[in-house]
């Protein structure tokens, strides 16, 4: 007899991802960053929180005129069948 060699078998599957709106998902936090000197404003559900803050510190550092949006959204993904 010969040889015996491994094989391997694969598989080609579709997968979808898309935001998750489950009621048990995380919560879509938001918050801003000064591109001026990184300092990054507290996570907050609701959006007006890190807005004060970008209005504060524009306040206190008048130089500052730009600033990042950053949104962290949950994901899930899935095998269709």
């Amino acid at each position: 007899m010969g040889t015996v060699t491994p094989r391997s078998v694969l598989r080609y599957e579709t997968w979808t991802l898309q935001p998750d709106r489950e009621p048990d998902a995380e919560q879509v936090l938001y918050a801003m960053q000064c591109a001026v000197d990184g300092e990054t404003s507290p996570s907050s559900e609701d959006f007006a929180e890190p807005q004060d803050w970008v209005l504060r510190h524009c306040g206190q550092n008048p130089s500052h005129h730009t600033y990042r949006e950053i949104i962290t959204r949950p994901w899930r993904a899935w095998r269709r069948t």
